[in-house]
């Protein structure tokens, strides 16, 4: 029996939702190459390839690094990386349904996890959306464990992310227990 996940169809729709955005792209590269047209250089005057197709490529690379390092950072315990990879205005809701709102909030509830520099914070990617140089969010399958004393949390954590013109920012994040500690 072939029976599909809610997973493996979602991971179905966004290959489709990517496939779509890239003919998009390629079709508006090709119409820059016959117009002679520099519309994507004049939306994004910082990229010197000069193509839709480089933007949006360039963006995606710049998403994944971005990603990548507000992950890393908090599995680190690199508190300030993890401070500016977030937009001052950003949102925790915790798996508790404990709120923070605003950067020096949320670093003032993670703080014993910068501290203490015990806590072992693994995660599974499950469903990824990027939204051109705009917006993204990633849905992950995290742990969260301290050993020591026996603590074990299993969470999906949505993270949301905007560009501000120049790099990406987390901005919200949401926690849902799957394994409450």
């Amino acid at each position: 029996m072939n029976k599909k996940t809610n997973i493996d169809k979602n991971k179905e729709r966004d290959m489709e939702h990517r496939k779509g955005h890239l003919a998009m792209a390629v079709a508006v590269s090709v119409l820059l190459a016959f117009t002679g047209g520099s519309a994507a250089s004049a939306s994004n005057p910082g990229d010197a390839r000069g193509t839709a197709v480089g933007w949006a490529q360039g963006c995606a690379e710049q998403f994944e690094v971005a990603q990548r390092t507000d992950m890393e950072s908090f599995r680190d315990y690199d508190r300030e990386t993890f401070r500016e990879g977030h937009d001052p205005r950003a949102v925790t809701v915790f798996a508790s349904g404990a709120v923070r709102y605003g950067i020096d909030a949320i670093m003032a509830a993670l703080e014993s996890h910068f501290a203490n520099r015990e806590a072992i914070w693994a995660w599974t990617e499950l469903y990824r959306v990027v939204d051109g140089c705009n917006s993204a969010f990633i849905l992950y399958d995290a742990t969260y464990d301290i050993p020591s004393i026996g603590y074990h949390q299993r969470t999906l954590t949505g993270v949301t992310y905007t560009h501000d013109g120049n790099r990406w920012l987390s901005i919200a994040d949401q926690g849902t227990y799957l394994e409450a500690p």
